[in-house]
């Protein structure tokens, strides 16, 4: 399982489900969106720092590693 490309699919999901913007989302969070956008590629390889940042999209840490139902 590529953890980098979990991560990205379920920040994705989450963040659309919450209806969010790249923009949005680096905005809350203090990333910029060309790290968001790579982050959601797969392309980035989140520390566990990044990913308890990201709980800016209003979910536990765990949501964001948690394996989908693509894996």
């Amino acid at each position: 399982m590529d953890m980098r490309k979990l991560v990205g699919r379920n920040v994705q999901r989450i963040r659309q489900r919450k209806h969010l913007t790249q923009e949005q989302l680096a905005e809350s969070s203090g990333f910029s969106q060309q790290y968001i956008s790579g982050l959601e590629k797969g392309r980035r390889n989140p520390t566990i720092i990044t990913i308890y940042e990201l709980a800016a999209l209003g979910v536990s840490h765990m949501d964001l590693v948690q394996p989908d139902k693509q894996t």
